[in-house]
């Protein structure tokens, strides 16, 4: 009951940036787990795709808001962002492409999350 309590006391004071963190981390390590079992473990690949679409949906409905505070441009390029997770997501689940850039977008984001500055490529 306290560790539940905990929990729910976490959840209410947490910084949404720090939200959204722990979302995209959950998403990644389940996209990295289907990553190393790969296509033959179907369930496990559907089951990653679907929290990271769902993650991305939510992301995108966020970022059309009006009153959602980010710059107009970041929020344009979220969204296109979120379609593109969409799009590559069924190609990833018919075995046409590899998860592995899910996986780069999601720790792309996490940096930013965690104010850290892009690798210069």
């Amino acid at each position: 009951m306290s560790h539940e309590a905990y929990q729910q006391a976490q959840k209410q004071t947490s910084a949404p940036r720090d939200t959204e963190y722990r979302a995209f981390a959950k998403a990644t390590r389940a996209l990295m787990k289907a990553a190393e079992a790969g296509h033959g473990d179907l369930k496990l690949m559907i089951d990653a795709i679907h929290i990271n679409r769902t993650l991305w949906g939510a992301l995108a409905n966020d970022c059309a808001d009006p009153a959602n505070q980010l710059p107009e441009g970041t929020r344009a390029r979220i969204i296109s962002l979120s379609r593109w997770v969409t799009s590559y997501s069924s190609d990833v689940m018919r075995a046409r492409e590899s998860v592995e850039p899910l996986i780069d977008i999601n720790r792309i984001m996490m940096d930013g999350l965690a104010g850290k500055a892009p690798m210069a490529s």
